[in-house]
């Protein structure tokens, strides 16, 4: 019996959550800004969905290809991203609103403690920094960034699961 696979929106929204958790408590801890922080949620995203690939390649029983569990993968990767992307315009707006000021912040001391660059440069390039650390280009960025690694996920799943010819003449005698 085929297993349909329709799941990947319940799949893709519970490992949204999950995400959305790690940077709630990231955020309210304080340590968005901390370089391994940054890591957690791609590494749980990218296990989450080989598994996902894996769980759905054994539920098949009518030939598992690659291409199969791919799509499957890429459209609960595709789910997680949008979510994200509306998540991350919440966040930004509502839930830590100081997030912008914090990032810019943080920006110009990385930029100040390398040294390089005059007063006015560092200006410049934090009224530019500014304008990407808005809610629509952060959702965006979100977005693109989790379709790709869910991309790379979702490819990874696919060559990881076990796969099962599907006999071309089987209804053909």
């Amino acid at each position: 019996m085929k297993k349909t696979s329709s799941d990947f929106i319940a799949k893709g929204v519970v490992l949204s959550l999950i995400l959305i958790v790690i940077n709630l408590i990231g955020g309210f801890a304080h340590l968005q800004f901390e370089s391994w922080f940054g890591w957690i949620s791609t590494i749980v995203q990218f296990a989450a969905i080989i598994i996902f690939c894996i769980q759905f390649g054994k539920q098949q029983t009518d030939g598992v290809t690659f291409g199969k569990v791919f799509g499957y993968g890429f459209k609960v990767a595709l789910v997680v991203s949008v979510v994200v992307a509306i998540y991350s315009i919440i966040s930004v707006l509502f839930i830590f609103p100081e997030f912008t000021d914090l990032a810019i912040q943080h920006a110009r001391a990385g930029v100040e403690a390398k040294g390089n660059l005059t007063e006015d440069q560092i200006d410049q390039q934090m009224a530019i920094t500014k304008k990407f650390f808005q809610p629509v280009p952060l959702a965006v960025i979100a977005f693109i960034a989790t379709l790709f690694f869910g991309t790379i996920a979702a490819l990874l799943g696919g060559a990881f699961a076990k796969k099962s010819e599907v006999d071309v003449f089987q209804n053909n005698p």
